[in-house]
């Protein structure tokens, strides 16, 4: 009985991995639109934090989804073989 308990716990981590590396590509999908729409309207575009602990935060996030991206890259790339 405790094999089964391995690869429940792996199948687990997999779907909370994929769950917040989704997550932040959607989240930096849509605050790109939102850069993006103010800079149509505004012409420019000012952000300032002076937070450090979000500040961190948010490159953390960032870290984690352009590592996610190339992994999420390599196995679409290796798929095709």
């Amino acid at each position: 009985m405790k094999t089964m308990a391995a690869p429940r716990a792996n199948n687990r981590m997999r779907i909370i991995f994929h769950s917040l590396g989704l997550s932040c590509v959607g989240g930096a999908l849509f605050l790109e639109i939102l850069v993006f729409t103010d800079i149509l309207q505004h012409g420019y575009f000012m952000a300032v934090e002076k937070n450090p602990a979000i500040l961190a935060f948010e490159m953390c996030l960032t870290a984690f989804s352009l590592l996610y991206f190339v992994y999420m890259y390599q196995i679409f790339i290796r798929s095709f073989k």
